[in-house]
C-alpha cells in the first residue's frame, strides 16, 4: 500500500494530466461548458453530414470554410456527405427555435461518436465551427481526445471589429484576405478599412478618376520616426489603390467569413490626397498641394460648399454601391480648421447659418452627410470630435480619445464603439521598444493592459450601456510597412481582444488566457502567420 503523501500526490499529478488532456482550450472562451464522461478522439475517419432545414444554404456555407479549416493540416475537415446515421458522424443543423443561441450564438455536443454542431443561424453555425477547428487542431496536434461534452456559447457585443489602414501603407488583396482569415479564427465580425487619408486614396472612383490618378500616389516615404532631426526618406515613388471589382471580390470574401467591411471615406480632414487631385475643392489653397509625405496630418480641409457635397455624395453613391454595411464612417477627426477661419467667404457662410465657432461649422458640414446617408438608408459613424459643435441626429461614434466621448455618446442615446488609444491601438508597441520591438508611433500596450479592457464603463447605468455595440482594434500603419510586421502587432493582442468583445467580462481570467492563447499560437504558426512570442508560454 502507498503512503498516503505518495497517494495525494500522485492524485494530484492524475488530476493535472486529466485537465491539461481533456480541456476545452477555445479563443475566446465560451459562455458556457459542461464535460460528461468519456473521451472523444478526433481523426480522419469521422463523416460529415447536414441535416435539418436550409440545407444548401448550409452546405455553401460549410464548402467555404472546409478549404480554409484544411490549411490546418488536420485532415478532420471533410466534404459533407448525406448520409447518417454511420459511426463517428458530425452533424450539422439549424435548430430555428433555439431563441437562447440569438442570432450568433452555438452550441456543440461532443459524444464518443457523434459530434453535433447547431445555431440558430448560419452565423452561430460558422462560429462553431470556428470553436471545432481550434479543437480538432489542439487534439491532432498534441495527439490527445477530448472529453465528452457540450460547448453552449453566444457574445457578448455584436461589434467585435479590427480596423486597417491602407493609405499609409497599401496591402495587396491577398493580404487583406488573410487578414479577413485573421479576423474569422477569432470571431471577430466587423472590418473598418480605413481607405483614404493624406498619404494615399485606396478606392476606385469612376466619377472621379483623378483620386486613384493623381491620389493614390506619393513622391516618397518616411523611414525612420516622424520626430527624427533631420527626417529621412527613401525616395522611392509609392502608391496603389483597389478597383471596385477587387473591392467586391473582398466584401465578398469577408461575408463568407461572417464579416461586414465598413469603409471609412475622411471628410472634411485629412484630405491633402483629394485636393492634389482637385484642388477646387480646397478651403484655402496657394499652390496646388501633392500627395503628402510625411506621416500625421496636414491643414488642408473640405470646403463646406455645394460643390464640395456634389463630390462627396457621388463618391458615396459609388461607395455604398459596392459596400453594402449599414455604417458608412466618415472619419471626422483631427480636422484643422484654420483655412477655414481664414477665408472670408466661408466665414460668411458660418455666419449665415448663424454658428457661432468652426466646431459647429463642421457639425453642420457633417449633418449634411448624415441626412444624405440616411436617405440612402444607411447610417453614418465618426470619430468622437464629431461631437465636437454638436452631433449629427443618427450618427454612431467612435471612440478614441479615451473614453470620454463614447460615454458621452451613448447617455445623448447614440451608438457607440468603444477604441481608446490606452487600450486598441494595436500600431503601438507590445512590449519595451529597448526589446528589439520594430519601430513604432510610441506608447505601449501589452497584451495583459489589452486583455483588462472593459467596453461598458462604469459611468454608465444599465440602460446607457445598452449603446455601447462593442469595441475595435485599430492597426494604424505609418510604421508598419509590410503585411508580415501587421500580423505581428496584431497577433496575438486580437486574440485578446476577441475576448473582451466575445467574453463574459467576469469570467476573464488573465493565465488562463495566456495558457489558451499559447495553444492558438501553434495554430498561428501553422497558417505561416507572424506573431510576437513574448507572451507566449512554452507548452
Amino acid at each position: 500500500m502507498l503512503p498516503r503523501k505518495l497517494s495525494s500526490f500522485l492524485f494530484i499529478i492524475f488530476i493535472l494530466s486529466c485537465y491539461q488532456t481533456i480541456a476545452y482550450n477555445i479563443i475566446p472562451k465560451p459562455w458556457k461548458v459542461k464535460y460528461s464522461k468519456g473521451q472523444c478522439q478526433f481523426d480522419p475517419t469521422w463523416k460529415w453530414s447536414v441535416t435539418g432545414d436550409s440545407i444548401s444554404e448550409i452546405q455553401k456555407m460549410y464548402n467555404q470554410f472546409q478549404v480554409w479549416a484544411d490549411s490546418s493540416a488536420t485532415g478532420f475537415f471533410k466534404p459533407l456527405e448525406t448520409f447518417e446515421p454511420c459511426p463517428r458522424l458530425v452533424k450539422i443543423q439549424l435548430v430555428r427555435k433555439e431563441k437562447e443561441l440569438g442570432a450568433e450564438g452555438y452550441r456543440i455536443k461532443i459524444d464518443k461518436s457523434e459530434i453535433v454542431v447547431e445555431a440558430q443561424s448560419l452565423r452561430g453555425l460558422y462560429y462553431g465551427l470556428q470553436s471545432l477547428k481550434q479543437l480538432s487542431f489542439q487534439a491532432f496536434h498534441d495527439k490527445k481526445s477530448l472529453p465528452c461534452g457540450v460547448i453552449k456559447d453566444v457574445p457578448r457585443f455584436s461589434w467585435r471589429g479590427m480596423h486597417l489602414d491602407v493609405s499609409r501603407h497599401f496591402f495587396t488583396v491577398r493580404e487583406i484576405e488573410c487578414y479577413l482569415e485573421m479576423l474569422a479564427l477569432h470571431k471577430m465580425n466587423v472590418f473598418h478599412w480605413h481607405l483614404t487619408d493624406d498619404q494615399g486614396w485606396r478606392m476606385e472612383v469612376k466619377a472621379y478618376p483623378r483620386l486613384t490618378e493623381i491620389g493614390s500616389g506619393r513622391e516618397q516615404t518616411m523611414i525612420g520616426h516622424y520626430y527624427d532631426k533631420p527626417r529621412k526618406f527613401d525616395g522611392k515613388p509609392y502608391g496603389g489603390f483597389y478597383t471596385q471589382k477587387e473591392i467586391k471580390h473582398l466584401v465578398q470574401f469577408a461575408a463568407s467569413r461572417m464579416i461586414t467591411v465598413v469603409p471609412e471615406i475622411e471628410m472634411p480632414g485629412h484630405c491633402q490626397e483629394v485636393i492634389a487631385a482637385y484642388p477646387s475643392l480646397a478651403s484655402q489653397l496657394d499652390s496646388v498641394p501633392k500627395v503628402l509625405t510625411v506621416w500625421g496630418g496636414s491643414d488642408h480641409i473640405l470646403s463646406p460648399f455645394p460643390a464640395t457635397f456634389v463630390f462627396l455624395k457621388k463618391v458615396l453613391d459609388e461607395t455604398m454601391a459596392i459596400f453594402p454595411s449599414t455604417y458608412i464612417h466618415i472619419g471626422g477627426d483631427e480636422a484643422i480648421k484654420k483655412h477655414w477661419r481664414n477665408s472670408p467667404k466661408i466665414q460668411k457662410m458660418k455666419d449665415s447659418l448663424g454658428l457661432k465657432t468652426e466646431n459647429q461649422l463642421q457639425s453642420w458640414f457633417i449633418g449634411q452627410i448624415d441626412k444624405y446617408l440616411v436617405s440612402k438608408g444607411r447610417k453614418m459613424m465618426g470619430w468622437d470630435e464629431i461631437l465636437e459643435g454638436g452631433l449629427a441626429p443618427n450618427a454612431a461614434v467612435m471612440s478614441w480619445r479615451g473614453e470620454k466621448g463614447g460615454i458621452q455618446a451613448a447617455k445623448m442615446k447614440h451608438n457607440v464603439v468603444m477604441t481608446p488609444g490606452t487600450h486598441c491601438y494595436f500600431d503601438k508597441y507590445q512590449h519595451e521598444p529597448k526589446t528589439e520591438e520594430p519601430l513604432a508611433i510610441g506608447g505601449m500596450i501589452t497584451l495583459e493592459k489589452v486583455y483588462s479592457y472593459n467596453p461598458q464603463p462604469n459611468d454608465l447605468n444599465p440602460e446607457e450601456k445598452a449603446y455601447i455595440l462593442g469595441a475595435q482594434g485599430n492597426v494604424w500603419t505609418e510604421y508598419i510597412p509590410d503585411f508580415k510586421q501587421v500580423q505581428y502587432m496584431c497577433l496575438p493582442r486580437m486574440a485578446a481582444l476577441s475576448e473582451v468583445t466575445w467574453s463574459k467580462d467576469e469570467t476573464k481570467y488573465y493565465p488562463d488566457f495566456q495558457k489558451r492563447v499559447s495553444l492558438l499560437s501553434k495554430m498561428y504558426g501553422a497558417f505561416g502567420w507572424n506573431f510576437c512570442r513574448k507572451d507566449v508560454m512554452k507548452l
